[in-house]
C-alpha cells in the first residue's frame, strides 16, 4: 500500500480530524487509499503552536489511513478557503502568499495501531495487513 511520510505534528492533526489537506511543492496524479506515517523530524514551531490540542505526537510510525481525493493548487482561492476551514491548522498555507504548491484532500482518514517502521520521501510503499 502506498505511504505519505508527514511531518509532526501535521500527521497526527491528520489522524486526529484537524487537518484535512497536506501541503506538498509536488503535485500528484493518484487518488485512493494510503497509509500517514509519521516521520521522525519534527516541526518544533508548530508544535507549539497545536500545544493546546493536547495530542500525543509519535514519531517513526505509521498512524493512520485516508484517502487522497483531489490534488488542488494552493492559489489566493485555495488559500481563503483553508483560512475559513481553521486558521490555527491552515496558517502555514495560508499566511505564506510566496508558497507555491498543492493540497492533497483527504477524506475517511482512520487512525490505526502504530506500525514502527521507517519513513521515506514522495509515496513509498508498505506490505499492510489489516
Amino acid at each position: 500500500m502506498k505511504v505519505l511520510t508527514i511531518k509532526q505534528p501535521f500527521a497526527t492533526l491528520i489522524a486526529e480530524g484537524f487537518k484535512e489537506y497536506e501541503f506538498r511543492t509536488w503535485k500528484t496524479k493518484y487518488r485512493g487509499e494510503f497509509l500517514i506515517h509519521a516521520g521522525k523530524s519534527v516541526d518544533k514551531k508548530a508544535m507549539k503552536q497545536f500545544e493546546q490540542y493536547h495530542l500525543e505526537y509519535p514519531i517513526g510510525c505509521i498512524i493512520a489511513k485516508a484517502n487522497l481525493t483531489e490534488c488542488i493548487i494552493i492559489d489566493e482561492k485555495a488559500r481563503s478557503m483553508l483560512q475559513q476551514k481553521n486558521p490555527l491548522v491552515y496558517s502555514h498555507a495560508v499566511n505564506d502568499i510566496y508558497w507555491d504548491g498543492y493540497g492533497f484532500k483527504l477524506e475517511n482518514v482512520e487512525k490505526i495501531e502504530p506500525i514502527p517502521v521507517n519513513g521515506k520521501l514522495s509515496f513509498w510503499e508498505y506490505d499492510y495487513k489489516n
